[in-house]
């Protein structure tokens, strides 16, 4: 592959290569003043992920080779940035932003006709993609691992084109799966063990990066919670918060049902906001502004929680317990309540 595409995309094995060809060692990213820029921008990448949940593009057409290769170096140096913090938050949020980067950058080369880079990047992300005279397609078993948590009706297997074990996929939809592949694989990479001598020469990156994602933290702690308690939740409704809280991205139809569910038991829109926080794909106002639409604070309608038969019908009703199945129960409210009452009735006892 030609260096563009490399210094694009460089967890690909050509980047590294690359980086051999030219040179490059880790000595001289960590110490060399020449690679001052890469250091820089890797640092950018890291800041970029924790305030927006993307990395921002620079130009790559006219640069030299040396600058695309200080733009390689510069995803080594964000790796080691966040594997010197080793926080869940962070990881999760920065390999959700490269891969968001990714995604936008093979949109773009698909629609300049670059189909066999996009097969390139796809087979070194363990996707078997092939080119058909329909368009891009892949096994339905890759498209099943890595479009599991799409949670959209548009993307189960029955709603797809189907030919001999391939699936037919428009250009947006492949490159979103291959979005969740990346995403996957730093994931599962990050953080990695550091060196005594790496750790100490990132550790100043590290700790001004820290600083800011400890402030962002802090606005949003779990705090301030009011009198709601998680303990009476319904199986589903615990799940999802746990969810949340573990930096799990959730379906629409999850994030609508919990917002719903503890705004009708009382908890204000800036206080369900903490709960959301945690999520890797963060984002305040747009978060804000969901949530006021369904608390009816800018919508004019005060949506109630999904019923447990809606749940079920959205594949979100996890683990029923014995409550669950009680013929009064039909709806987490009425479980929340329920439960209240026989908790109160216990204590009595």
């Amino acid at each position: 592959m030609d260096s563009v595409t490399l210094a694009s995309f460089p967890f690909l094995n050509g980047a590294s290569a690359m980086a051999e060809r030219l040179g490059a060692d880790l000595e001289s990213l960590l110490q060399s003043a020449a690679y001052e820029d890469a250091r820089s921008r890797g640092r950018q990448r890291v800041l970029d992920a924790l305030r927006q949940s993307d990395v921002s593009d620079i130009s790559l057409q006219a640069a030299n080779e040396f600058e695309r290769l200080l733009e390689m170096m510069s995803y080594t140096y964000a790796r080691m940035i966040v594997s010197a913090i080793d926080d869940r938050f962070l990881t999760k949020r920065y390999a959700l932003a490269e891969s968001v980067r990714l995604d936008r950058n093979l949109g773009h080369i698909l629609s300049q006709g670059g189909e066999e880079t996009v097969i390139s990047v796809a087979r070194e992300l363990n996707v078997s993609a092939v080119s058909t005279p329909k368009g891009l397609m892949m096994p339905f078993t890759d498209f099943l691992r890595f479009s599991a948590r799409i949670k959209s009706t548009d993307w189960k297997l029955v709603n797809t084109e189907v030919f001999d074990g391939y699936v037919y996929l428009p250009g947006p939809s492949f490159c979103r799966v291959l979005q969740n592949a990346l995403q996957d694989r730093l994931d599962s990479e990050l953080p990695f063990d550091l060196p005594p001598e790496v750790e100490a020469s990132v550790r100043p990156s590290a700790t001004t990066i820290s600083e800011e994602l400890e402030e962002l933290k802090s606005r949003y702690s779990a705090e301030g919670l009011g009198e709601v308690t998680a303990d009476l939740f319904p199986p589903c409704m615990r799940t999802l918060l746990a969810n949340t809280q573990n930096g799990m991205n959730l379906p629409h139809s999850g994030r609508f049902a919990l917002t719903s569910f503890l705004h009708n038991l009382g908890m204000s829109s800036e206080e369900i906001l903490l709960l959301f926080s945690e999520s890797p794909d963060f984002d305040e106002s747009k978060t804000l502004y969901q949530i006021r639409h369904i608390t009816g604070e800018s919508s004019g309608t005060e949506y109630t929680a999904p019923e447990c038969a809606t749940m079920k019908t959205h594949g979100i009703c996890y683990e029923p317990d014995k409550l669950c199945g009680s013929e009064k129960v039909n709806h987490p409210l009425v479980y929340y309540r329920r439960k209240a009452y026989l908790e109160r009735r216990n204590q009595k006892d």
